[in-house]
């Protein structure tokens, strides 16, 4: 009984290889068979008559998708600054409307780019589609290219819609993006998918937007510092504005003399005012420091020089909120006396 049931069990399972080498081979001989037509059909189109005409079709739309977007790409800013008009003197409202076009004006460029892009290859694959078979694979080729890299890309467009719908930043403003990348500088395009930021020293960095985990952004190109300083005499007060001339060719704005006034024990305090670019505060918080100590002499100073940076717009907006703050409080804090 034993025998026979170890008997059935071989002979099913030998059944079940053969019919498993079987269907393999009938698999293999199937796959081989697909590749040798696929072959044979397109050594056919290649050496028939249409393939040249396809590929002298391909090579003109190619030609004028080149040609419509170096129109369009022309054409376009031109139409943009068409209203832009010629001051002397640019304020904040202008300077800002200005960046606004340089970015509708970049971003134009980018979206044209891929959109021409995408239209000769629709066309160039339509051209080739006649002959199923290798036009099934080129297609099959491009979807799988586009599927591998289409969730970056998608990452970084739908991060470049949010930079420009919430107004982050635009062409011409001054940024600073957060590590990893720690990169300084102008902003000179914002596309869909990058922005080219170019730094002081002239290098130019092309960073995807979805990469950028944080931004600052300089709205007016400067850090305006303000150094305060207290001196012994007003020989050593006239020394240190001596030395504001210095190297004033590196700052944006030159140090100057922005208020001055003494104490009741004679001694002379002075507040200066320095504007530099973004990255370059050390110029400032160092250089100007060191060498007001040495004008002033270690002897004269009666304290280390104090630098701080204070918008002066954004200080009076503070201030005309907190006594609106103190003003909402001062009902609730009666209530709760009269408990």
């Amino acid at each position: 009984m034993r025998g026979m049931f170890f008997a059935l069990i071989q002979e099913e399972t030998t059944g079940d290889l053969a019919d498993a080498a079987e269907d393999a081979t009938r698999d293999s001989r199937s796959i081989f068979n697909g590749i040798g037509e696929f072959l044979g059909s397109t050594y056919d189109y290649v050496v028939g008559p249409n393939f040249i005409g396809d590929i002298i079709a391909s090579a003109l739309v190619v030609f004028l998708g080149l040609v419509f977007y170096r129109i369009l790409t022309r054409g376009v800013p031109k139409v943009l600054r068409w209203r832009r008009r010629r001051r002397d003197f640019l304020d904040a409202e202008a300077v800002a409307r200005i960046k606004r076009q340089d970015t509708a004006i970049t971003l134009t460029r980018n979206a044209l780019r891929y959109v021409i892009f995408s239209i000769v290859v629709l066309v160039v694959i339509s051209i080739f589609i006649k002959n199923p078979l290798p036009g099934v694979a080129g297609a099959t080729i491009l979807a799988a290219v586009l599927g591998f890299g289409a969730q970056s890309f998608l990452r970084d467009v739908i991060a470049g819609f949010s930079i420009v719908f919430e107004g982050q930043y635009s062409v011409g403003d001054f940024v600073e993006i957060s590590p990893p990348q720690g990169v300084a500088g102008i902003v000179e395009e914002l596309g869909l998918r990058m922005t080219k930021v170019r730094s002081l020293s002239g290098e130019v960095s092309y960073i995807p937007n979805g990469a950028i985990l944080g931004v600052t952004n300089y709205i007016s190109g400067r850090q305006r510092f303000n150094v305060e300083v207290q001196v012994s005499d007003a020989e050593a007060a006239e020394n240190v504005l001596k030395s504001l001339d210095e190297a004033a060719e590196l700052y944006l704005n030159p140090p100057r003399l922005a208020e001055r006034s003494e104490t009741d024990d004679g001694r002379v305090r002075l507040r200066i005012v320095a504007g530099v670019l973004p990255s370059m505060a050390w110029l400032v918080e160092e250089h100007l420091v060191e060498r007001i100590k040495a004008a002033a002499g270690e002897e004269s100073l009666a304290a280390e020089p104090l630098v701080y940076k204070v918008d002066q717009a954004n200080l009076r907006r503070v201030r005309d909120l907190l006594p609106q703050e103190a003003e909402r409080n001062l009902p609730h804090e009666a209530e709760k006396k009269l408990k």
